[in-house]
Protein backbone atom coordinates (compact mmCIF):
# COMPACT_ATOMS: atom_id res chain seq x y z
CA UNK A 1 0.00 0.00 0.00
CA UNK A 2 1.49 3.50 -0.84
CA UNK A 3 2.61 5.43 2.28
CA UNK A 4 -0.06 7.96 3.45
CA UNK A 5 0.51 11.51 4.49
CA UNK A 6 0.04 12.91 7.90
CA UNK A 7 -3.35 13.22 8.50
CA UNK A 8 -4.49 11.14 5.45
CA UNK A 9 -5.49 7.92 5.07
CA UNK A 10 -6.33 4.94 2.40
CA UNK A 11 -8.91 2.88 2.27
CA UNK A 12 -8.38 -0.78 3.24
CA UNK A 13 -11.85 -2.25 2.81
CA UNK A 14 -15.41 -1.74 1.88
CA UNK A 15 -18.58 -3.88 3.36
CA UNK A 16 -21.68 -2.37 2.82
CA UNK A 17 -22.06 0.80 5.43
CA UNK A 18 -18.57 -0.22 7.11
CA UNK A 19 -15.19 0.97 5.99
CA UNK A 20 -11.68 0.06 7.79
CA UNK A 21 -8.65 2.48 6.72
CA UNK A 22 -5.29 3.19 7.41
CA UNK A 23 -3.18 5.95 8.71
CA UNK A 24 0.91 5.50 9.14
CA UNK A 25 0.65 8.58 11.65
CA UNK A 26 -2.20 10.40 13.10
CA UNK A 27 -4.97 7.97 13.97
CA UNK A 28 -7.85 9.44 14.08
CA UNK A 29 -9.78 9.29 17.69
CA UNK A 30 -13.64 8.37 17.90
CA UNK A 31 -16.00 10.16 16.61
CA UNK A 32 -14.13 11.91 13.98
CA UNK A 33 -14.79 12.29 10.31
CA UNK A 34 -13.13 11.18 7.72
CA UNK A 35 -13.91 12.22 3.93
CA UNK A 36 -13.38 9.98 0.99
CA UNK A 37 -13.44 12.94 -2.14
CA UNK A 38 -15.65 10.65 -4.59
CA UNK A 39 -19.53 12.40 -5.75
CA UNK A 40 -19.51 15.35 -3.95
CA UNK A 41 -17.86 13.39 -0.59
CA UNK A 42 -18.58 10.48 1.13
CA UNK A 43 -18.22 10.80 5.05
CA UNK A 44 -17.24 8.13 7.62
CA UNK A 45 -17.51 8.70 11.17
CA UNK A 46 -14.43 6.81 12.96
CA UNK A 47 -16.13 3.82 15.77
CA UNK A 48 -13.35 1.55 16.33
CA UNK A 49 -9.68 2.13 16.79
CA UNK A 50 -8.41 -1.80 15.67
CA UNK A 51 -4.68 -1.58 15.98
CA UNK A 52 -2.20 1.64 15.93
CA UNK A 53 -2.73 2.61 11.90
CA UNK A 54 -6.60 0.95 11.32
CA UNK A 55 -9.97 2.48 12.24
CA UNK A 56 -13.01 0.90 11.19
CA UNK A 57 -16.10 3.43 10.63
CA UNK A 58 -19.31 3.60 9.43
CA UNK A 59 -20.43 5.96 6.24
CA UNK A 60 -23.12 8.45 6.65
CA UNK A 61 -23.90 8.18 3.11
CA UNK A 62 -23.73 5.66 0.21
CA UNK A 63 -20.64 4.00 -0.34
CA UNK A 64 -20.64 3.70 -4.04
CA UNK A 65 -18.12 3.94 -6.01
CA UNK A 66 -15.48 4.06 -2.55
CA UNK A 67 -12.92 1.33 -3.52
CA UNK A 68 -9.71 0.00 -1.79
CA UNK A 69 -6.78 1.74 -2.22
CA UNK A 70 -9.26 5.21 -2.14
CA UNK A 71 -7.48 8.66 -0.10
CA UNK A 72 -9.23 9.58 2.95
CA UNK A 73 -8.85 13.03 5.11
CA UNK A 74 -8.86 13.19 8.80
CA UNK A 75 -11.30 16.01 8.95
CA UNK A 76 -10.11 16.18 13.12
CA UNK A 77 -13.13 16.82 14.07
CA UNK A 78 -16.88 15.21 14.28
CA UNK A 79 -20.05 15.74 13.02
CA UNK A 80 -21.12 19.17 13.11
CA UNK A 81 -25.02 20.62 13.28
CA UNK A 82 -25.95 24.74 12.90
CA UNK A 83 -27.04 26.85 15.49
CA UNK A 84 -28.35 30.05 15.34
CA UNK A 85 -31.49 32.16 14.92
CA UNK A 86 -31.35 31.76 10.90
CA UNK A 87 -31.94 27.63 11.35
CA UNK A 88 -35.59 28.97 12.31
CA UNK A 89 -38.42 27.39 9.56
CA UNK A 90 -35.64 24.90 7.99
CA UNK A 91 -35.20 21.93 7.02
CA UNK A 92 -32.00 19.56 7.09
CA UNK A 93 -29.96 16.54 6.88
CA UNK A 94 -27.69 14.60 9.30
CA UNK A 95 -25.20 17.00 8.09
CA UNK A 96 -26.92 20.15 8.75
CA UNK A 97 -27.37 20.68 5.20
CA UNK A 98 -30.62 22.53 3.88
CA UNK A 99 -33.01 20.03 2.01
CA UNK A 100 -36.02 22.39 2.06
CA UNK A 101 -34.71 24.38 -1.47
CA UNK A 102 -34.15 27.57 0.44
CA UNK A 103 -31.74 30.19 0.22
CA UNK A 104 -27.96 28.98 1.66
CA UNK A 105 -27.36 29.21 5.67
CA UNK A 106 -25.80 32.29 6.74
CA UNK A 107 -25.16 33.69 10.08
CA UNK A 108 -24.48 30.25 11.68
CA UNK A 109 -22.28 28.47 14.27
CA UNK A 110 -21.49 24.70 13.89
CA UNK A 111 -21.47 22.62 17.07
CA UNK A 112 -20.25 19.13 17.84
CA UNK A 113 -23.30 16.73 17.36
CA UNK A 114 -22.10 14.81 20.70
CA UNK A 115 -22.27 16.61 24.04
CA UNK A 116 -22.23 15.88 27.98
CA UNK A 117 -26.14 16.00 29.53
CA UNK A 118 -26.58 19.13 32.00
CA UNK A 119 -25.04 18.32 34.98
CA UNK A 120 -26.99 17.99 38.10
CA UNK A 121 -26.65 21.11 40.00
CA UNK A 122 -27.97 22.98 36.86
CA UNK A 123 -31.28 21.12 36.16
CA UNK A 124 -34.73 22.31 37.41
CA UNK A 125 -36.41 20.15 39.93
CA UNK A 126 -40.07 21.42 39.77
CA UNK A 127 -42.66 19.71 38.09
CA UNK A 128 -45.27 21.50 35.77
CA UNK A 129 -47.78 20.49 33.21
CA UNK A 130 -47.70 20.87 29.66
CA UNK A 131 -51.07 20.85 28.17
CA UNK A 132 -51.71 19.31 25.24
CA UNK A 133 -55.75 20.04 24.59
CA UNK A 134 -56.23 16.36 24.16
CA UNK A 135 -58.46 14.71 26.61
CA UNK A 136 -57.47 11.51 27.15
CA UNK A 137 -53.78 12.61 27.63
CA UNK A 138 -54.20 15.68 29.49
CA UNK A 139 -56.57 13.82 32.20
CA UNK A 140 -54.81 10.29 32.37
CA UNK A 141 -51.17 11.04 31.35
CA UNK A 142 -50.25 14.70 31.35
CA UNK A 143 -46.94 15.70 29.74
CA UNK A 144 -44.15 17.19 32.03
CA UNK A 145 -42.74 20.47 30.94
CA UNK A 146 -39.01 19.20 30.62
CA UNK A 147 -39.67 15.78 30.29
CA UNK A 148 -40.04 12.93 28.07
CA UNK A 149 -43.44 11.57 26.76
CA UNK A 150 -43.77 8.11 24.88
CA UNK A 151 -46.51 6.92 22.47
CA UNK A 152 -46.43 3.80 22.35
CA UNK A 153 -47.96 1.02 19.71
CA UNK A 154 -47.67 -0.99 17.08
CA UNK A 155 -47.92 -0.47 13.55
CA UNK A 156 -51.00 1.76 12.23
CA UNK A 157 -52.61 2.34 15.69
CA UNK A 158 -52.16 5.95 14.96
CA UNK A 159 -48.87 7.48 16.76
CA UNK A 160 -47.74 9.10 13.90
CA UNK A 161 -51.52 11.35 13.78
CA UNK A 162 -51.29 11.50 17.21
CA UNK A 163 -47.71 13.43 17.31
CA UNK A 164 -48.96 15.88 14.51
CA UNK A 165 -51.96 16.41 16.04
CA UNK A 166 -50.06 18.02 18.96
CA UNK A 167 -48.05 19.69 17.16
CA UNK A 168 -50.84 21.37 15.94
CA UNK A 169 -52.15 21.79 19.14
CA UNK A 170 -49.01 23.16 20.82
CA UNK A 171 -46.88 24.99 19.00
CA UNK A 172 -48.96 27.51 17.90
CA UNK A 173 -49.78 28.71 21.73
CA UNK A 174 -45.91 27.65 22.71
CA UNK A 175 -43.91 30.40 23.56
CA UNK A 176 -40.39 29.15 22.10
CA UNK A 177 -39.02 26.83 19.80
CA UNK A 178 -40.31 23.79 18.23
CA UNK A 179 -37.71 21.14 16.56
CA UNK A 180 -39.14 17.63 14.66
CA UNK A 181 -36.86 15.30 14.30
CA UNK A 182 -37.58 12.60 12.00
CA UNK A 183 -35.75 9.25 12.48
CA UNK A 184 -36.08 6.50 9.62
CA UNK A 185 -39.37 8.25 8.59
CA UNK A 186 -41.26 8.42 5.35
CA UNK A 187 -40.58 11.05 3.14
CA UNK A 188 -43.97 11.42 2.40
CA UNK A 189 -44.61 12.32 5.97
CA UNK A 190 -41.97 14.90 6.16
CA UNK A 191 -43.04 16.74 3.63
CA UNK A 192 -46.56 16.84 4.64
CA UNK A 193 -45.84 17.89 7.62
CA UNK A 194 -43.68 20.98 6.24
CA UNK A 195 -46.40 21.85 4.24
CA UNK A 196 -49.27 21.73 6.98
CA UNK A 197 -46.70 23.62 9.46
CA UNK A 198 -46.29 26.24 6.73
CA UNK A 199 -50.08 26.54 6.18
CA UNK A 200 -50.51 26.59 9.71
CA UNK A 201 -48.08 29.61 10.47
CA UNK A 202 -45.83 27.89 13.06
CA UNK A 203 -42.85 27.03 10.55
CA UNK A 204 -41.19 30.36 11.49
CA UNK A 205 -40.78 29.09 15.16
CA UNK A 206 -40.11 25.78 13.86
CA UNK A 207 -36.96 23.62 12.77
CA UNK A 208 -37.36 20.44 10.86
CA UNK A 209 -34.18 17.79 10.93
CA UNK A 210 -34.96 14.16 9.13
CA UNK A 211 -32.66 10.85 8.34
CA UNK A 212 -35.11 9.36 6.22
CA UNK A 213 -36.06 5.62 6.33
CA UNK A 214 -33.72 5.28 2.79
CA UNK A 215 -30.53 6.51 4.09
CA UNK A 216 -27.96 4.44 5.52
CA UNK A 217 -28.34 3.24 9.17
CA UNK A 218 -25.05 5.84 10.19
CA UNK A 219 -27.17 8.59 8.90
CA UNK A 220 -30.43 7.47 10.77
CA UNK A 221 -28.12 6.70 13.93
CA UNK A 222 -27.03 10.56 14.23
CA UNK A 223 -29.98 12.74 12.90
CA UNK A 224 -31.23 12.63 16.82
CA UNK A 225 -28.23 14.08 17.84
CA UNK A 226 -28.32 16.61 15.61
CA UNK A 227 -31.53 17.53 16.43
CA UNK A 228 -30.45 17.86 19.91
CA UNK A 229 -27.79 20.06 19.24
CA UNK A 230 -29.93 21.95 17.78
CA UNK A 231 -32.52 22.41 21.22
CA UNK A 232 -29.52 22.67 23.24
CA UNK A 233 -29.04 25.87 21.61
CA UNK A 234 -32.38 27.66 22.19
CA UNK A 235 -32.10 26.27 25.83
CA UNK A 236 -28.82 27.04 26.45
CA UNK A 237 -27.98 30.18 24.31
CA UNK A 238 -30.77 31.92 23.92
CA UNK A 239 -33.24 30.79 27.15
CA UNK A 240 -36.05 29.54 25.43
CA UNK A 241 -37.81 26.65 26.18
CA UNK A 242 -37.64 23.83 23.15
CA UNK A 243 -40.38 20.98 22.19
CA UNK A 244 -38.74 18.41 20.93
CA UNK A 245 -40.39 15.85 18.75
CA UNK A 246 -39.10 12.98 17.65
CA UNK A 247 -40.64 10.28 14.97
CA UNK A 248 -39.64 7.41 15.86
CA UNK A 249 -37.16 6.63 18.58
CA UNK A 250 -37.40 3.09 17.57
CA UNK A 251 -35.92 3.38 14.33
CA UNK A 252 -33.02 5.43 16.50
CA UNK A 253 -32.33 1.80 18.18
CA UNK A 254 -32.95 -0.08 14.76
CA UNK A 255 -30.36 2.15 13.61
CA UNK A 256 -27.76 1.29 16.14
CA UNK A 257 -28.56 -2.25 15.90
CA UNK A 258 -28.12 -1.95 12.15
CA UNK A 259 -24.32 -0.18 13.27
CA UNK A 260 -23.71 -2.67 15.89
CA UNK A 261 -23.90 -6.04 13.86
CA UNK A 262 -22.02 -4.08 10.55
CA UNK A 263 -19.02 -3.28 12.96
CA UNK A 264 -19.19 -7.39 13.96
CA UNK A 265 -20.17 -6.91 17.99
CA UNK A 266 -21.93 -9.95 19.29
CA UNK A 267 -25.51 -9.19 19.27
CA UNK A 268 -27.90 -9.39 22.44
CA UNK A 269 -31.39 -10.51 23.39
CA UNK A 270 -33.57 -10.35 20.42
CA UNK A 271 -30.76 -9.50 18.12
CA UNK A 272 -30.26 -6.24 19.83
CA UNK A 273 -27.20 -4.44 20.42
CA UNK A 274 -25.85 -4.75 23.56
CA UNK A 275 -24.89 -1.11 23.95
CA UNK A 276 -28.49 -0.37 23.43
CA UNK A 277 -28.94 1.11 26.52
CA UNK A 278 -25.52 3.16 26.59
CA UNK A 279 -26.24 4.76 23.20
CA UNK A 280 -30.10 5.41 24.24
CA UNK A 281 -28.98 6.96 27.49
CA UNK A 282 -26.75 9.22 25.85
CA UNK A 283 -29.47 10.43 23.99
CA UNK A 284 -32.21 10.59 26.14
CA UNK A 285 -30.11 12.28 29.09
CA UNK A 286 -29.41 15.51 27.44
CA UNK A 287 -33.39 16.52 27.54
CA UNK A 288 -33.85 17.95 30.21
CA UNK A 289 -34.87 20.97 32.05
CA UNK A 290 -32.34 23.60 33.70
CA UNK A 291 -31.96 27.17 35.20
CA UNK A 292 -31.95 28.78 31.79
CA UNK A 293 -35.28 26.50 29.66
CA UNK A 294 -36.37 23.38 29.08
CA UNK A 295 -36.74 20.69 26.17
CA UNK A 296 -40.07 19.20 26.48
CA UNK A 297 -39.77 15.50 24.15
CA UNK A 298 -42.56 13.91 22.91
CA UNK A 299 -41.39 10.79 21.13
CA UNK A 300 -43.35 8.18 18.94
CA UNK A 301 -42.07 4.63 19.79
CA UNK A 302 -42.72 1.96 17.83
CA UNK A 303 -43.65 -1.64 19.30
CA UNK A 304 -42.98 -4.84 17.46
CA UNK A 305 -45.86 -7.45 17.20
CA UNK A 306 -47.03 -4.77 19.96
CA UNK A 307 -44.77 -6.93 22.54
CA UNK A 308 -44.53 -4.42 25.45
CA UNK A 309 -41.71 -6.45 26.80
CA UNK A 310 -39.47 -6.31 23.70
CA UNK A 311 -35.91 -4.65 24.99
CA UNK A 312 -36.70 -1.64 23.07
CA UNK A 313 -40.00 -0.27 24.62
CA UNK A 314 -38.45 -1.79 27.91
CA UNK A 315 -35.87 0.37 27.71
CA UNK A 316 -37.66 3.37 26.04
CA UNK A 317 -40.27 3.28 29.28
CA UNK A 318 -37.27 3.65 32.02
CA UNK A 319 -36.38 7.44 30.03
CA UNK A 320 -39.97 8.65 30.57
CA UNK A 321 -41.75 10.68 32.55
CA UNK A 322 -45.24 10.06 30.93
CA UNK A 323 -46.01 6.99 28.65
CA UNK A 324 -49.28 7.15 26.08
CA UNK A 325 -50.34 3.39 25.03
CA UNK A 326 -51.92 3.07 22.08
CA UNK A 327 -54.59 -0.07 21.89
CA UNK A 328 -55.32 -1.85 18.53
CA UNK A 329 -58.51 -2.67 20.19
CA UNK A 330 -59.58 0.82 20.81
CA UNK A 331 -58.92 1.71 17.16
CA UNK A 332 -60.83 -1.15 15.87
CA UNK A 333 -63.77 -0.35 18.04
CA UNK A 334 -63.34 3.30 16.07
CA UNK A 335 -61.96 5.22 19.84
CA UNK A 336 -59.94 7.67 18.93
CA UNK A 337 -57.58 8.68 19.72
CA UNK A 338 -56.95 4.97 20.56
CA UNK A 339 -55.52 5.74 23.98
CA UNK A 340 -55.59 2.93 26.46
CA UNK A 341 -56.70 4.30 29.63
CA UNK A 342 -55.22 1.77 31.64
CA UNK A 343 -51.81 1.48 30.43
CA UNK A 344 -50.95 4.29 30.06
CA UNK A 345 -49.87 6.91 33.04
CA UNK A 346 -47.81 10.03 34.24
CA UNK A 347 -45.67 10.27 36.97
CA UNK A 348 -47.47 13.82 37.23
CA UNK A 349 -50.19 12.49 38.30
CA UNK A 350 -49.96 13.28 41.82
CA UNK A 351 -52.35 15.38 44.28
CA UNK A 352 -49.52 17.41 45.12
CA UNK A 353 -48.71 18.25 41.55
CA UNK A 354 -52.10 18.61 39.36
CA UNK A 355 -54.30 19.54 42.22
CA UNK A 356 -56.63 17.39 44.20
CA UNK A 357 -59.81 17.85 42.17
CA UNK A 358 -57.38 16.72 38.79
CA UNK A 359 -56.12 13.82 40.63
CA UNK A 360 -60.02 12.59 42.16
CA UNK A 361 -61.45 12.74 38.79
CA UNK A 362 -58.73 11.02 37.11
CA UNK A 363 -58.33 8.13 39.61
CA UNK A 364 -62.27 7.43 39.84
CA UNK A 365 -62.65 7.61 35.70
CA UNK A 366 -60.01 5.23 35.78
CA UNK A 367 -61.40 2.81 38.75
CA UNK A 368 -64.83 3.24 36.39
CA UNK A 369 -62.85 1.47 33.36
CA UNK A 370 -60.97 -0.58 35.33
CA UNK A 371 -64.02 -2.06 36.54
CA UNK A 372 -65.79 -2.01 33.09
CA UNK A 373 -62.94 -4.09 32.04
CA UNK A 374 -63.59 -6.76 34.52
CA UNK A 375 -67.25 -7.54 33.90
CA UNK A 376 -66.92 -7.37 30.08
CA UNK A 377 -66.26 -11.50 30.19
CA UNK A 378 -69.94 -11.63 32.01
CA UNK A 379 -71.03 -9.00 29.77
CA UNK A 380 -70.04 -11.15 27.16
CA UNK A 381 -72.01 -14.39 28.66
CA UNK A 382 -74.75 -13.07 29.97
CA UNK A 383 -75.38 -10.11 28.77
CA UNK A 384 -75.36 -6.35 31.00
CA UNK A 385 -79.17 -7.18 32.27
CA UNK A 386 -77.84 -10.18 34.42
CA UNK A 387 -75.71 -7.65 36.16
CA UNK A 388 -76.68 -6.19 39.22
CA UNK A 389 -78.15 -2.51 39.42
CA UNK A 390 -75.01 -0.85 40.54
CA UNK A 391 -72.60 -3.01 37.97
CA UNK A 392 -75.09 -1.72 35.60
CA UNK A 393 -74.74 2.04 36.52
CA UNK A 394 -71.20 1.55 36.13
CA UNK A 395 -71.16 0.11 32.73
CA UNK A 396 -72.98 2.87 31.39
CA UNK A 397 -70.97 5.45 33.31
CA UNK A 398 -67.77 4.00 31.84
CA UNK A 399 -69.25 3.75 27.85
CA UNK A 400 -69.99 7.20 28.34
CA UNK A 401 -66.85 7.73 29.76
CA UNK A 402 -65.04 6.12 26.38
CA UNK A 403 -67.13 8.03 23.79
CA UNK A 404 -66.20 11.67 25.88
CA UNK A 405 -62.55 10.87 25.90
CA UNK A 406 -62.45 10.30 22.09
CA UNK A 407 -61.54 14.02 19.88
CA UNK A 408 -62.05 14.70 16.39
CA UNK A 409 -58.47 16.04 15.00
CA UNK A 410 -57.26 18.74 13.06
CA UNK A 411 -54.76 16.82 11.03
CA UNK A 412 -57.65 14.25 9.92
CA UNK A 413 -60.57 16.38 9.33
CA UNK A 414 -59.90 16.43 5.80
CA UNK A 415 -60.65 12.70 6.07
CA UNK A 416 -63.41 12.60 8.49
CA UNK A 417 -65.30 15.86 7.29
CA UNK A 418 -65.35 16.86 10.98
CA UNK A 419 -63.74 19.86 12.35
CA UNK A 420 -61.00 19.54 14.97
CA UNK A 421 -61.17 20.16 18.37
CA UNK A 422 -58.73 21.60 21.14
CA UNK A 423 -60.15 20.96 24.50
CA UNK A 424 -58.95 23.01 28.18
CA UNK A 425 -58.13 20.59 31.05
CA UNK A 426 -61.14 22.66 33.14
CA UNK A 427 -63.47 21.55 30.40
CA UNK A 428 -62.43 17.83 30.43
CA UNK A 429 -62.35 17.54 34.04
CA UNK A 430 -66.21 18.93 33.96
CA UNK A 431 -67.17 16.82 31.53
CA UNK A 432 -65.44 13.58 32.98
CA UNK A 433 -66.93 14.89 36.13
CA UNK A 434 -70.44 15.54 35.07
CA UNK A 435 -70.45 11.95 33.56
CA UNK A 436 -69.52 10.18 37.00
CA UNK A 437 -72.00 11.75 38.81
CA UNK A 438 -74.72 10.65 35.97
CA UNK A 439 -75.58 13.70 34.82
CA UNK A 440 -75.86 12.17 31.36
CA UNK A 441 -77.62 8.76 32.14
CA UNK A 442 -80.33 10.21 30.17
CA UNK A 443 -78.28 10.92 26.97
CA UNK A 444 -77.61 8.27 24.45
CA UNK A 445 -73.92 7.24 24.17
CA UNK A 446 -73.64 8.04 20.74
CA UNK A 447 -74.11 12.02 21.95
CA UNK A 448 -70.64 12.03 23.04
CA UNK A 449 -68.70 10.23 20.45
CA UNK A 450 -66.05 13.11 18.65
CA UNK A 451 -66.65 15.82 20.53
CA UNK A 452 -64.74 18.71 22.40
CA UNK A 453 -66.49 19.82 25.37
CA UNK A 454 -69.46 18.27 27.26
CA UNK A 455 -71.83 20.73 26.25
CA UNK A 456 -71.64 19.80 22.98
CA UNK A 457 -73.52 16.80 23.65
CA UNK A 458 -76.49 17.05 21.58
CA UNK A 459 -79.62 17.09 24.05
CA UNK A 460 -81.50 13.52 23.78
CA UNK A 461 -84.99 13.81 22.03
CA UNK A 462 -88.30 12.30 23.51
CA UNK A 463 -87.73 8.94 21.63
CA UNK A 464 -83.72 8.22 22.50
CA UNK A 465 -82.88 4.83 23.91
CA UNK A 466 -80.82 5.91 27.25
CA UNK A 467 -79.53 2.06 27.75
CA UNK A 468 -77.05 1.13 25.44
CA UNK A 469 -77.55 -2.97 23.83
CA UNK A 470 -74.70 -4.83 25.71
CA UNK A 471 -71.57 -4.79 23.43
CA UNK A 472 -72.98 -2.03 20.48
CA UNK A 473 -70.65 0.30 19.97
CA UNK A 474 -72.69 3.40 18.94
Amino acid sequence: MPSAAPGKGRVVSVRGSVVDAHFDAGLPSLHTLLKAERDGGIWIEVLAQLDRYRVRGVALNPTEGLAKGDALLNTGRPLMAPVGRSILSRMFDVFGQPIDRGAPLSDVQWRPVHAAPPPLARRATRSEVFATGIKAIDLLAPVERGGKTGLFGGAGVGKTVLLTEMIHNVVGGHHGVSIFCGIGERSREGEELYREMARSGVLDQMVMVFGQMNEPPGSRFRVGHAALTMAEYFRDDQHQDVLLLIDNIFRFIQAGSEVSGLMGQMPSRMGYQPTMETELSELEERIASTDTGAITSIQAVYVPADDFTDPAAVHAFSHLSASIVLSRKRASEGLFPAIDPLASGSKLLTASVVGERHYHIARETRRTLAQYEELKDIIAMLGVQQLSAGDRATVYRARRLERFLTQPFYTTGQFTGQSGRSVTLELTLDGCERILNDEFADYPESALYMIGAIDEAPAPTPKADSVPVAGARS
